[in-house]
């Protein structure tokens, strides 16, 4: 009868890159099945895949019915997305709290994050703040969420720092789950926007400082949204 080992550690199995296999295209993600892992290694297939669904909830696998088991790049924001979840389940403040984070961090990691955008990184910005001025004069308008959110993570993508970027990611889910995408008046809208526009014009002439302040300004019009308080910032 199969014996149960309670030492195993699927995590700490699946961190080691000497358990991965070659899939083919030599970037080698590819895990055993539960059922090598339970041959090789004495552990039931019940208590594997109880661990293995801990490792999906975190982001670290995918499962598919041809590729099964593979080991995905490390990204923070799963984790703190489900834990982030909680807690506004049970206070909705904890997104003010967590805003308030984010508020931070942005101002905290500004330097070092404009410093390395590339002209390719200005390019994009500014086509992001075009289309989203386009989708607010359409009729009807459109609000463009997807380009505020991709605007900000941008602004941050060269921050070498995994759990800064994935504590950022996550706030941008919880902006959509309390509602803060949804229409806000156009003139607020445009006048969000004619502030982005300003930050990405200061990025690219490489006034950081201005820029700096004008993100101080930016995370203040949230004050401006009817029927929202001064705490949940943008």
């Amino acid at each position: 009868m199969l014996q149960k080992q309670t030492s195993f550690d699927f995590l700490e199995f699946l961190a080691d890159a000497g358990n991965l296999q070659s899939n083919g295209n030599g970037q080698g993600e590819r895990l055993p099945s539960l059922e090598a892992l339970s041959a090789s290694h004495g552990v039931s297939i019940s208590v594997l895949r109880e661990q293995l669904q801990v490792a999906r909830a975190l982001g670290l696998v995918e499962v598919r019915p041809r590729t099964g088991i593979r080991r995905l790049p490390y990204s923070f924001a799963p984790a703190v997305r489900e834990s982030l979840f909680y807690a506004m389940a049970r206070d909705a403040h904890s997104f003010d709290q967590f805003a308030d984070v984010r508020r931070h961090l942005e101002r905290a990691y500004w330097y070092e994050a404009v410093s390395r955008l590339t002209q390719d990184d200005i390019t994009e910005l500014r086509g992001l703040v075009t289309r989203a001025q386009q989708m607010l004069n359409d009729s009807p308008i459109q609000v463009p969420h997807a380009e505020h959110r991709q605007l900000h993570l941008a602004i941050y993508r060269h921050v070498d720092n995994p759990f800064v970027t994935g504590l950022l990611e996550a706030y941008w889910s919880a902006y959509e789950a309390v509602g803060l995408n949804r229409y806000t008046g156009l003139e607020y809208l445009e006048n969000v926007w004619a502030m982005h526009n300003q930050i990405v014009e200061a990025i690219a002439a490489r006034d950081f400082d201005l820029g700096h302040r004008l993100l101080d300004e930016h995370f203040a019009l949230i004050e401006q949204i009817p029927g929202r308080t001064p705490k949940e910032s943008r």
